[in-house]
């Protein structure tokens, strides 16, 4: 019984020490991968092409480039035709092909992200110029969803601004369709060239005020143009996409100068219609915005579920989402340093900018007289 026992204990240590000869350091898991090795962003244009010199074209380079820069996949995505369904169809194509970031540009999008976003809550929305107007008062933003507005009024006012202070006191407004956006562009123009016409305490400065109706020109709008610069306009602020060129053809026939939209569009008007054109563009910072969302995207902080108005962050020009460009014609009358000095005095405050879309162009006239003309079709 002894021996039996010895020999049981001795057997019992042999195999303690094998398991601790075989014992191996717990597993670690794998370090997790980067959030942006799965990140695909997707750009659909509203109706227009990549090329159009403005929203899609802008919006489209912005994402191309910071995807190459951050090595992500990119594409974009055309819809067959001016149509929700179309828009529909496109992200739906997106997300089908793995896209997991879709990017649109523009307020013809409503339609299409009520539709679509709550169908995709893994999908991150990144929508440009998308405002509650154009979702419905009753949408609720889901936290998939960001969606950025700007405060046109405050570029508007600074193209309206330089103007007057650049020597002209014949300006006109032609506006595409009478939506808020443009409508804040337009207000914010008529409110810039009356500060400026006060300063100087002018007399005569006259503003045409009308819309197109439409987002394009045509021989109607351009014959209208032609009126206006036949009667003394000098400089007409086209705001409205595609709508620039009727101003542009009529300006062309008589050395007259026009002021661009959105982006800096002195590319290609002066490019196409003449050198020297473009006074100036009020400019929204649909680059800033993409740069600054795809890179919250890629940081894991992206915050969804709003609408945000996107304006003055800055007293340096160059970092607000709204802005006049560097090929602004600044002269000795109104230099650089002047625009920089305006722009710090509206982001202290000092010089405020009436946003209401309800009033008429008319009541923010004091010393200017505004010729409110409507639609012209």
């Amino acid at each position: 019984m002894k021996k039996l026992l010895a020999l049981l204990l001795a057997l019992t240590l042999v195999f303690a020490l094998v398991a601790c000869g075989e014992t191996t350091a717990p597993e670690t898991e794998e370090p997790a991968e980067p959030v942006a090795s799965d990140v695909k962003v997707a750009m659909i244009t509203d109706y227009g092409d990549i090329t159009d010199q403005s929203f899609n074209q802008t919006t489209y380079e912005a994402c191309k480039s910071y995807c190459e820069e951050a090595g992500l996949e990119f594409n974009y995505f055309k819809p067959a035709s001016d149509s929700d369904a179309d828009r529909v169809a496109m992200i739906e194509t997106a997300i089908d092909g793995g896209y997991n970031v879709v990017v649109m540009p523009g307020y013809a999008f409503g339609n299409a992200i009520k539709e679509t976003v709550d169908v995709y809550p893994d999908v991150t929305f990144i929508a440009l110029d998308v405002g509650a107007g154009d979702l419905g008062e009753d949408f609720t933003v889901p936290a998939n969803l960001y969606c950025a507005v700007y405060q046109e009024e405050l570029c508007g006012y600074m193209a309206g601004y330089a103007a007057v202070k650049l020597g002209y006191t014949k300006l006109g407004f032609l506006g595409g369709m009478a939506v808020p956006a443009v409508v804040r562009y337009g207000y914010g123009y008529v409110q810039g060239i009356d500060a400026a016409a006060a300063e100087l305490g002018l007399e005569g400065v006259t503003v045409n005020y009308a819309y197109g109706n439409q987002f394009y020109g045509d021989p109607d709008i351009t014959a209208a143009m032609d009126t206006w610069y036949a009667d003394g306009t000098e400089v007409v602020f086209a705001c409205g996409g595609g709508i620039y060129s009727s101003a542009a053809e009529a300006a062309a026939k008589v050395g007259g100068k026009v002021i661009g939209v959105d982006v800096d569009q002195s590319f290609i008007i002066d490019g196409t219609y003449g050198e020297g054109m473009t006074v100036t563009s009020a400019m929204k910072g649909l680059a800033a915005t993409v740069n600054t969302m795809l890179a919250k995207v890629v940081a894991g902080e992206f915050e969804g579920g709003k609408i945000e108005s996107l304006g003055l962050v800055s007293e340096n020009p160059e970092e607000n989402y709204v802005q006049l460009p560097s090929t602004t014609q600044f002269a000795e009358t109104f230099t650089e340093a002047d625009y920089a000095a305006l722009v710090a005095a509206m982001y202290a405050g000092e010089v405020t900018v009436n946003n209401d879309i309800t009033a008429a162009a008319t009541d923010f006239a004091t010393v200017i007289t505004v010729n409110d003309m409507g639609n012209l079709k």
